[in-house]
């Protein structure tokens, strides 16, 4: 067999660490394919951005092994399959040291996995570290994707209607992101809701021209932080202004919930995080979707209503199948409800801009819920788990869940059945009551490790 091999990486990571782990992949790889006869082909260093002489470096493969070492949009990887023969990627976790996630691979392969989904392309998939891996398996089938669609909810439809939300998309999606992406017709059909397509400016805009007094509810709301005097006051200032900005495009338009494309340009163009706000946002109950994913707001409104609670949407970032536990991650913006501890202010760990909030999720009973479009049709996505009290696993809010199902099994369905990258998280067990929603819809439910 030709291997063709594609190390994705990006700059904003960790790039020596994920170097690191690149050589003891690449090492792996190299004993299978002497052991086994087989030739391997392509680069041998990161791909810090898509290259079609990559690609063309690979187009004889018998299969293309993409090496998920860090986080990557999912532009790349669709764009292989293109070459027309079977793929399969590698991604590899990381320790839960406390500070920053340094590759979020398994995010990176999260994305891609929905994407391939959408796409109608199968694949076979592996997250372990460099001498644990089964490449073999890998490389003989056995960890391909099996779709899995769900059943009826199976259960009465709820007498509660999904909300008739007015949702404010700002800014278009991520290239790479297909799961923010969207029909605005078929989400009307599917749930009333209707949305506003707004430009970042209009943001940036209303921030700019906010003045003292409408941001003094904002800095009260964080004066009490701990170590808010580290923070770079004109950065904080700006953070603020953008939570000044939301609420009054909230209150003069009648708005629901907020889909919001929050980097590169809040950082960029504007120069100050979003994520502090979007925090304030959800905790005063108007959901706020990162990365400007429309159906990640309208879960997160339906997840609220059947909760009656905020919401935190977040990245499962690692799955651990030894201690059977997951972490469950965004940079810093879960309502500060879900803290277990005294919240602190912190940078953005790629943007190094403020404001956002850094905090550990209290432990407690918990319900995931995505409203999906895996495979290209609408879906109730649900789990159940227990968040435990633990140490801090990474930079930003963050906590260690242990789901109601075997980790093991959990994964491979989050996997098969192409799920998101984003899930809503409520405190509670809500999961009849979001069956009872999905049987109102009409709409099929996979339930994770089941």
């Amino acid at each position: 067999m030709k291997i063709g091999i594609l190390p994705l990486g990006r700059p904003t990571f960790d790039v020596p660490y994920a170097e690191e782990k690149l050589a003891g992949m690449l090492a792996d790889i190299d004993v299978l394919a002497s052991e086994q006869g087989h030739e391997v082909i392509g680069p041998r260093a990161l791909l810090m951005e898509g290259s079609p002489e990559a690609l063309s470096s690979v187009a004889s493969a018998d299969l293309v092994l993409v090496l998920q070492v860090t986080f990557t949009d999912a532009a790349f990887v669709v764009e292989a399959t293109k070459l027309g023969v079977p793929l399969a990627i590698w991604a590899v976790p990381e320790p839960r040291l406390g500070g920053r996630l340094r590759l979020n691979a398994f995010c990176g392969l999260n994305l891609a996995g929905h994407a391939l989904g959408r796409n109608g392309v199968g694949f076979g998939w592996l997250y372990a570290d460099p001498g644990e891996a089964d490449l073999a398996g890998l490389l003989a089938g056995d960890y391909a994707v099996s779709r899995i669609d769900g059943a009826a909810a199976g259960v009465a439809a709820s007498d509660m209607p999904v909300p008739d939300l007015k949702i404010a998309r700002i800014g278009a999606h991520p290239v790479g992101f297909d799961t923010c992406a969207y029909d605005k017709a078929e989400l009307k059909v599917l749930t009333g809701a209707t949305v506003d397509e707004l430009a970042l400016e209009d943001m940036f805009d209303a921030a700019r021209g906010l003045d003292d007094a409408a941001v003094a509810p904002y800095r009260a709301k964080v004066a009490d932080v701990p170590n808010l005097k580290e923070m770079d006051a004109g950065e904080l200032d700006r953070s603020l202004k953008l939570a000044g900005a939301l609420e009054m495009l909230r209150s003069e338009n009648g708005y629901d919930a907020f889909a919001i494309r929050c980097w590169p340009e809040t950082f960029t163009e504007y120069g100050g995080a979003v994520c502090g706000p979007v925090s304030m946002m959800g905790e005063a109950r108007v959901p706020c979707a990162c990365e400007a994913d429309v159906y990640g707001a309208v879960t997160q409104a339906i997840l609220q209503k059947v909760a009656d609670s905020p919401v935190f949407l977040a990245d499962l970032v690692d799955m651990d199948v030894n201690d059977n536990t997951g972490v469950v991650w965004h940079c810093g913006q879960a309502p500060l409800s879900m803290t277990d501890d005294e919240p602190m202010a912190t940078v953005h760990t790629n943007r190094k801009q403020a404001l956002l909030y850094e905090f550990t999720l209290k432990p407690g009973r918990v319900t995931f819920f995505r409203l999906s479009q895996a495979y290209g049709e609408p879906k109730v996505i649900i789990a159940g788990g227990e968040m435990l009290r633990s140490e801090m696993a990474f930079t930003g809010t963050s906590g260690v869940v242990r789901f109601d199902h075997a980790a093991q099994k959990t994964l491979r369905d989050v996997m098969d059945c192409g799920l998101e990258h984003h899930m809503a998280i409520a405190y509670g067990d809500h999961r009849n009551a979001l069956r009872g929603i999905a049987a109102g819809m009409g709409l099929n439910v996979v339930e994770l490790g089941a």
